[in-house]
């Protein structure tokens, strides 16, 4: 393979003679169009992040310095990423348009290979447009080798990580890939309906939305207030299960039961055609906890509809997952009641038990290849 004789022909320079002192170490340009660079989430056609958690993930052999440049099409001012080193824990980073190097652990060895994985973390103001990435001189890009799992989550706030001060990092869906040793695709946007109407400021709900590259907040972004058609072929590889939690904006916005149920039970008929064989999970609401300890649900018994109307129409890799008392008063923030740190924990934790029972299976490792010399 070409990039083994790439690896090959790095040892046999840096076995040789060193070279001589310069003020600088030199930096290699690595253009955003390169094959080996892995994205995940949605990009739209100048390399811009759209939804929470799009970003990127790179094997390097012999990694010592890690830069990255970005356009203008970033986030005014700062934007918050999530930056793992050989499957470590996200660490935040503040990162603006310019040129940043991110900080890399003392630790990594040469001729060793890193495996790097980068998100945006917030919900909004998450936008990162790529320009380049800059890697030490003498390393080397490799293919990246995905994991077997590759979850799909859809959702809004209580998916996204809103409040969170690491955002969709700190979310249940992630914490739950992250468990399984599973790739993610996170479509969640705070205050959108399932609905395609306007809710919280949103214009345009999930059904319409999940279908686009860009996400609800894309009526206020100056520089590209449209939407283009999400081409899913992009979406590598394929996700293994699809997970959809949604409802309480329609239900803040009095969308009826009957028209909850239909408008679902659509969006679900086109995510089918999406993923013929794709298990889809379909949750019901935790609810609303209160400092009394009572719970407020909502639309109780039409998910189940939702699901029952799906096997009706010939679809019983459908399946439903009752999430009914998984989230108390401790659980959440009591200012706006969505889950605090310590309750999207405890979700993603009753959530990897639950899919458990449907036969899922944590990875027993993670796939990036590595190769010492």
């Amino acid at each position: 393979m070409f990039w083994l004789l790439q690896v090959l022909a790095v040892a046999a320079l840096t076995s040789a003679a060193p070279p001589a002192a310069s003020s600088a170490p030199r930096v290699l340009d690595v253009s955003p169009d390169d094959k080996l660079i892995a994205y995940h989430g949605r990009w739209d056609e100048n390399r811009g992040t759209w939804w929470g958690s799009s970003g990127f993930k790179l094997s390097v052999l012999n990694l010592s310095h890690l830069g990255l440049t970005l356009g203008p099409h970033s986030t005014a001012g700062n934007v918050s990423v999530g930056l793992s080193v050989n499957f470590g824990p996200f660490e935040t980073l503040n990162v603006t348009e310019g040129t940043n190097v991110l900080p890399l652990p003392k630790s990594l060895k040469p001729f060793a290979t890193s495996t790097i994985r980068l998100n945006v973390q917030g919900w909004q103001n998450n936008r990162i447009q790529l320009e380049s990435l800059q890697l030490n001189d003498g390393a080397v890009l490799l293919p990246f080798v995905h994991q077997r799992l590759n979850f799909q989550f859809i959702g809004d706030s209580l998916t996204a990580g809103q409040y969170l001060p690491n955002g969709i990092d700190g979310s249940w869906a992630f914490l739950a890939a992250e468990a399984f040793r599973a790739e993610h695709l996170i479509n969640a946007q705070p205050g959108a309906c399932l609905t395609d109407q306007l809710c919280w400021g949103n214009y345009g709900g999930i059904s319409g939305m999940f279908f686009k590259t860009e996400d609800t907040g894309y009526y206020y972004s100056a520089d590209h207030n449209y939407t283009t058609a999400w081409d899913f072929s992009r979406d590598v590889p394929k996700p293994t299960h699809v997970f959809v939690h949604i409802g309480a904006n329609d239900n803040a916005y009095n969308i009826t039961g009957d028209s909850f149920v239909s408008t679902y039970t659509t969006f679900l008929e086109r995510i089918r055609k999406l993923n013929p064989t794709a298990p889809i999970f379909v949750l019901t609401p935790w609810g609303w906890p209160n400092s009394d300890g009572t719970v407020g649900y909502y639309y109780d018994g039409r998910y189940q509809e939702v699901v029952q109307a799906r096997a009706a129409a010939g679809d019983h890799n459908m399946h439903l997952i009752d999430t009914t008392g998984w989230v108390t008063w401790d659980d959440v923030f009591p200012d706006n009641q969505h889950p605090n740190p310590s309750g999207h924990a405890k979700i993603a934790g009753l959530f990897g038990e639950a899919i458990k029972r449907f036969g899922i299976e944590p990875q027993p490792r993670w796939l990036s290849p590595v190769i010492q010399l």
